[in-house]
């Protein structure tokens, strides 16, 4: 799995943590539909806050579709060549860095357990099957050591997104989904995305500290 950490405000990246803001912000505001579908736009989501199952296994689709909408650069979302394939690994991170400070989103496919969150229920055994993430900029710690800043929609990927999940969610009776209004849809998923902290990012928006000169794992089909 690759390192993980929860972004901060004060986080050195390019684009700016505060301009990633801003995007999701602008494209959450903008997001239409009932209050289901909109968080089905952004969301993989529980049935419950029991986290008994997950609505759908949609991830290809949804990063795809949440990658478009936080791309304000020219060109769109940025779809990199196989990751897992090793000829010309540096090079492709070369671009997807291009790609980033251009104000482009990256989507990163992977093996299920290389790129999911350690606490997420599509983890398996076998690692098999794949999840996809959406990269939205690069940054470096002030010991120097590299990351990108990503977004992962699974709310099950971490103990701090499932905490943070609960304390929307769960009511004096269960609250589900599907019963959201669309105000309360978009209050949500900006909670998850964005947190409470000034300035700061939710608990899906973690820090992906990756080996750029070797392949991602290959992807085994169930």
């Amino acid at each position: 799995m690759i390192e993980q950490a929860y972004a901060q405000a004060d986080d050195k990246t390019t684009p700016a943590v505060k301009d990633i803001r801003a995007r999701i912000s602008t494209a959450v505001d903008a997001t239409t539909g009932t209050g289901l579908e909109r968080l089905q736009c952004w969301l993989q989501m529980p049935a419950d806050s029991t986290f008994p199952k997950m609505l759908d296994s949609d991830c290809q689709v949804r990063a795809k579709r949440v990658g478009g909408l936080l791309s304000p650069g020219k060109g769109g979302l940025s779809e990199p060549s196989d990751l897992s394939v090793a000829l010309g690994v540096p090079a492709k991170w070369t671009a997807i860095d291009t790609a980033l400070k251009a104000e482009r989103a990256v989507y990163v496919n992977g093996s299920t357990g290389h790129v999911g969150g350690a606490q997420s229920k599509f983890n398996n055994k076998g690692n098999t099957g794949f999840h996809v993430i959406v990269f939205l900029a690069v940054g470096q710690e002030a010991d120097g050591r590299g990351y990108y800043l990503g977004f992962d929609p699974d709310v099950s990927a971490t103990t701090g997104s499932r905490e943070a999940w609960k304390a929307l969610v769960a009511g004096v009776t269960e609250t589900k989904p599907q019963d959201f209004t669309a105000a309360k849809s978009l209050e949500v998923i900006k909670s998850m995305m964005l947190g409470s902290a000034e300035g700061g990012l939710g608990p899906l928006a973690r820090k992906y500290y990756v080996d750029t000169t070797k392949a991602f794992p290959k992807i085994i089909r169930a």
